[in-house]
C-alpha cells in the first residue's frame, strides 16, 4: 500500500498516467487500476461532473420534463413577473393546441369510420353474383 500512497502524493494526473500505460503495456492490468480508481472514489471528480450537469439542469429548470417552473429569481421582480406571465399564456396556447389536435383526430376518425360503414352497407346491399336457387324448378 505504500505504492499506492505515493501515487496519491502525486496526485490525480500519475493515477491516468498509470492508468494509461498499464492499457498500453497489459490491457487487463489497465482496466483493473480503472476499477481500483472508480472503486476506491480516488477519481470522485468522475462521479460528481454528471450530477453537477444534472443539478444545474434542475437549478436553471432546463429539460423537457420539467417545463420552467423551477427558474430561480433573477431579483428583478417586474421581470420575474413577466417571465411567470408569460410562461402561462404559452402553457395555455400549447394546452389549447393539443386539445385542437386531439379534436382533428377525433374528426379524421370519425371520417374515416363512415367512410368504412359506407362501403359495408354498399357491399350488402348490393345483390351477390351467385344464382339463387328456382324453387319451381
Amino acid at each position: 500500500m505504500q505504492l499506492v500512497a505515493k501515487i496519491d502524493d502525486l496526485g490525480k494526473p500519475a493515477w491516468i498516467a498509470l492508468m494509461i500505460l498499464s492499457f498500453i503495456l497489459f490491457w487487463p492490468a489497465g482496466l483493473a487500476i480503472l476499477l481500483y480508481l472508480i472503486w476506491s472514489g480516488r477519481m470522485a471528480f468522475w462521479k460528481d461532473a454528471g450530477r453537477g450537469l444534472a443539478s444545474q439542469g434542475r437549478r436553471y429548470g432546463c429539460g423537457w420534463h420539467r417545463g420552467f417552473h423551477y427558474a430561480p429569481s433573477t431579483g428583478n421582480r417586474a421581470f420575474d413577473e413577466y417571465r411567470a406571465e408569460a410562461l402561462r399564456r404559452l402553457e395555455d396556447e400549447q394546452k389549447e393546441f393539443n386539445e385542437f389536435l386531439e379534436r382533428l383526430r377525433k374528426a379524421r376518425d370519425q371520417q374515416e369510420f363512415d367512410q368504412f360503414m359506407t362501403e359495408r352497407r354498399t357491399r350488402t346491399e348490393r345483390p351477390s353474383d351467385t344464382p339463387e336457387p328456382n324453387p319451381a324448378g
